[in-house]
C-alpha cells in the first residue's frame, strides 16, 4: 500500500503539472484555482493516506472535512449548518470506527487480550512531558506496557531473549513511542487512533516462520508508534 500511495502521489503532480503546461501553451484553459482550491491540501493528504497508512480514522475524518469545506464554498452547502454538524459528525465516525475495528482484527484481538491476561504487570514504563529509553538487552521480554503523554518512549528489543509469543501494549497520547524489533521478528499490529497512527518503518524484513511473534497493541490520541 506504501507504494500504491507513491504512485498516487506520482499522478496528482503529473496532472498538475499536464494541466499548468497546457495553460502555458494555450491548448487549455484550466482555472486551478477555483473557488475552495485550497481545500484540495487537505482532500489530497487525506484520500492518499487511506492507502499508505494503517489506521484510516484520521484520514477518513480530514477528507470529510475538506471535501464538506469545498461543497460550502462551492455554495452546495451552507457553513453554519455544517458547523452544527461537523462535531456529531466527527464523533459517529470514531465511534464506528471503535466498534468494527475488533471485527476486522478478531483473530489478532483475541491473541492479544489471551497474553494480556497470563503475563505479569511488570514491564510498565511511562514517559510524561519527559523522555524514557527502554533496553532488553539480554533480558527476557515476556511483554510490556508503554505510554507517553506529551513524551517519548524508546524500547529496544533487538536483543531481548524472546520465548513465548508477547505483546508490547504501547499508548501514545500527545507523544511518541519508537519500538525497535529484531529484523527476523514477526510483528502483527492491532491499532486504535485518532489523529494518530502506527508505521513500520522497519527495512530489509525477513521474517522468520519459526520466531515467536510480537504483538503490537497500539493505542494513539494526537500521538504516534513507529516500528523500526
Amino acid at each position: 500500500m506504501k507504494n500504491f500511495g507513491n504512485v498516487l502521489w506520482g499522478i496528482v503532480f503529473i496532472i498538475i503539472g499536464l494541466i499548468i503546461g497546457a495553460n502555458a501553451l494555450g491548448i487549455a484553459d484550466i482555472n486551478i484555482f477555483f473557488d475552495g482550491w485550497w481545500t484540495l491540501f487537505i482532500i489530497l493528504p487525506c484520500f492518499i493516506g487511506l492507502f499508505k497508512e494503517r489506521e484510516k480514522t484520521g484520514n477518513l475524518i480530514g477528507l470529510l472535512i475538506g471535501i464538506v469545506l469545498l461543497l460550502c464554498c462551492q455554495n452546495v452547502l451552507k457553513f453554519d449548518m455544517v458547523w452544527k454538524l461537523a462535531l456529531p459528525t466527527i464523533l459517529v465516525i470514531i465511534g464506528i470506527s471503535f466498534i468494527f475495528k475488533d471485527t476486522f482484527n478478531h483473530k489478532i484481538s483475541k491473541e492479544i487480550k489471551k497474553l494480556n491476561q497470563n503475563r505479569t504487570k511488570d514491564g510498565e514504563y511511562c514517559a510524561t512531558f519527559s523522555e524514557q529509553n527502554v533496553n532488553f538487552d539480554g533480558e527476557k521480554l515476556e511483554g510490556a506496557d508503554l505510554t507517553a503523554v506529551f513524551g517519548s518512549v524508546k524500547c529496544d528489543v533487538t536483543k531481548a531473549i524472546i520465548e513465548n509469543d508477547v505483546v508490547i501494549n504501547a499508548s501514545s497520547i500527545f507523544g511518541g513511542i519508537e519500538i525497535h524489533v529484531p529484523e527476523n521478528a514477526i510483528v502483527k499490529i492491532k491499532s486504535s487512533s485518532i489523529f494518530g497512527g502506527v508505521s513500520e518503518k522497519r527495512k530489509n524484513i525477513v521474517e522468520n516462520n519459526e520466531a515467536h511473534t510480537i504483538y503490537i497493541n497500539a493505542t494513539c490520541i494526537f500521538g504516534g508508534v513507529d516500528i523500526k
